[in-house]
């Protein structure tokens, strides 16, 4: 996507040259495969030059409405899938520059006065990126939704928490979807500051150094919805770090439905039982009749590493570049697109996985009254009687040893058993050894009781309405 000038040969650069192009040269450098992705921003980006140049008076009036009007032909054209691609085109943009002037003739071969492939092709990619983030932004909120609705539906189920995945402290299971909402708000967060610094024009920076026609760049950006435009034209053509924005948040993306994915691994799993997964998300074994494979988790946990790829990809294209366009930046978009199709498509299977999940209380309140997650109750208790927490810990920790021993939970502890350890127990320590105690007494804002849940829930569903 280098510039140049002339006809030659079929290429528009060819002027300058005394041999084609050689066929292995060709296809190396064509970029048609992917790039024709961006042919309706290339079009619409093309309209506003057109509009810009007659503004200039470097067009007339009939001019620009003839390439305007076949614009629109290749337009059908394409949306058809019927354009008669070429095989000398290099990439989408000279397809439709030549493909323009074989409609209106010799007149199209004027759209490009003042403009630069290198220019084109930066505002080209921020007008798809502009869309692609505002449909990854939807497609974050529908999962959320999709969330807050199971977080809304199981208000008061108790779980295990987890840390070093061993059982914790009892949590509420809404509370846990809801920590899912909350790291993909932060995401649709990055996404839209993200798309401050995407939303810049660069058209009328030329190939590196600016137009020397009187285009009014401030016109342009209005035509195309821009708020603003690019201040340096060399930067302008040359830098591609509003899309590793976008990549990288991307990555943060897929990092968090990875976890989410995994949990729902784990949670649907004969060892933990926690959830079903709905039969239309899952697939069997062409070996074993019993299996349900949770094969959608395991692909969208497995998708993570081309996005993480992705990004990387773009940083290493990116990193020894001098100043300003180079063809190394053709590679930007293969990544670009995957990366957009495998975040949206994830977050959109995943948001009409969700609703489908059926969740066995049963098994979740069995595993919440298993594995001492009542033993820090007990250390916060001796805490308000007094003890320094480090020796309230200790303490506690000896209790469970017992339990250990016993082959016995903290439920079946008698308040002999407490004082056989410490003297610092008292009856009222056995009121403490209740799921639903040690949840409600987390009632500070983030904590895990129930009316700090609900009221949650209450503020995301006005957000996210």
């Amino acid at each position: 996507m280098w510039e140049g000038s002339g006809s030659q040969g079929g290429k528009a650069w060819a002027g300058r040259f005394r041999e084609r192009t050689h066929a292995l040269v060709e296809m190396f450098t064509s970029s048609l495969a992917y790039d024709r992705g961006l042919y309706a921003h290339d079009i619409l980006g093309s309209i506003a030059h057109c509009k810009t140049l007659e503004r200039a008076k470097v067009l007339t009036s009939k001019e620009s409405r003839a390439i305007i009007r076949g614009l629109g032909l290749v337009k059908t054209e394409l949306d058809a899938d019927r354009f008669p691609f070429a095989p000398s085109d290099e990439d989408i943009h000279m397809a439709i520059e030549r493909r323009l002037t074989e409609l209106i003739g010799p007149v199209g071969g004027k759209l490009h006065t003042g403009r630069s492939r290198n220019d084109q092709v930066a505002l080209d990619i921020r007008l798809f990126l502009r869309d692609a983030v505002c449909l990854l932004i939807e497609r974050v909120r529908l999962l959320q939704r999709a969330l807050l609705t199971q977080a809304k539906t199981h208000l008061g189920i108790a779980i295990p928490g987890y840390t070093h995945l061993q059982r914790a402290q009892p949590v509420l299971l809404s509370h846990h979807w809801l920590a899912y909402v909350e790291m993909l708000d932060r995401d649709a967060g990055r996404l839209q500051d993200a798309f401050q610094r995407l939303n810049v024009m660069p058209l009328g920076s030329g190939a590196l150094a600016g137009s020397n026609y009187p285009v009014d760049r401030l016109y342009t950006a209005k035509l195309l919805g821009f708020p603003a435009v690019s201040e340096n034209s060399l930067d302008a053509v040359s830098d591609r770090d509003f899309a590793v924005e976008i990549l990288s948040a991307c990555a943060l993306i897929i990092m968090h439905l990875s976890r989410f994915s995994e949990e729902l691994v784990l949670w649907s799993s004969q060892e933990f039982q926690f959830i079903e997964l709905p039969d239309g998300f899952c697939t069997g074994s062409s070996m074993m009749p019993q299996k349900k494979n949770p094969d959608i988790p395991e692909l969208v946990r497995g998708k993570t590493g081309r996005v993480y790829g992705h990004l990387i990809g773009m940083l290493t294209v990116l990193k020894g570049l001098p100043l300003s366009y180079n063809r190394d930046l053709q590679e930007d978009k293969e990544g670009i697109f995957d990366t957009l199709d495998t975040v949206a498509n994830s977050l959109e299977v995943l948001a009409h996985l969700i609703p489908g999940i059926q969740v066995r209380r049963k098994q979740m309140a069995q595993a919440v009254e298993r594995g001492f997650l009542l033993a820090t109750e007990l250390a916060d208790y001796l805490v308000t009687k007094g003890v320094p927490f480090r020796e309230a810990h200790s303490i506690v920790g000896q209790v469970v040893r017992t339990c250990v021993d016993r082959g016995q939970d903290l439920s079946g502890l008698t308040l002999a058993d407490l004082r056989a350890v410490s003297p610092r127990f008292e009856a009222d320590a056995l009121k403490m050894l209740t799921v639903q105690g040690a949840i409600d007494r987390k009632a500070q804002i983030g904590g895990t009781a129930q009316r700090r849940v609900a009221a949650r829930i209450k503020v995301l569903e006005r957000v996210l309405r």
